[in-house]
């Protein structure tokens, strides 16, 4: 699973979800040939990125190669669940990736078009929002 190697602050403040505005930055395929984008946005765990990659690598069968363009750099916390108030934040627990509406997720390239989809079909399914298939221009 992806998580940072060091971070400069161990814990993270949770932000607030409101005007979630679209991506500025990997809009469009840039590596491979194809691509997965963002339609929703969502925090997608590190479990959630490696359940997809072996999706698609399962798929291709070591055919083409595949790019990861988001990585979770956020830390999540959390306590026990009968711990009273008090006593500080809790440890962390696990890293999100927070994705926006917009942001290409996944690339591939060295396959066919038709399995290309089918690949990216699938890992959509192991994602936390609505995603679609998407082509270099």
């Amino acid at each position: 699973m992806l998580l940072p190697k060091k971070v400069k602050f161990r814990k993270m403040h949770k932000g607030r979800g409101r005007n979630i505005r679209t991506a500025t930055t990997k809009t469009e395929v840039s590596f491979g040939g194809y691509g997965l984008k963002a339609l929703d946005p969502a925090w997608v765990t590190s479990r959630q990125i490696e359940a997809a990659r072996r999706a698609i690598t399962h798929l291709i069968k070591r055919g083409g190669k595949v790019w990861i363009r988001i990585f979770p750099d956020k830390p999540i916390t959390n306590h026990g669940n009968e711990s009273t108030m008090g006593g500080g934040k809790g440890g962390v627990d696990h890293y999100v990736a927070i994705v926006r509406p917009g942001t290409v997720m996944f690339e591939m390239d060295g396959v066919e078009e038709s399995v290309a989809r089918e690949a990216m079909r699938l890992a959509g399914h192991k994602l936390p929002m609505r995603t679609r298939f998407v082509i270099k221009q």
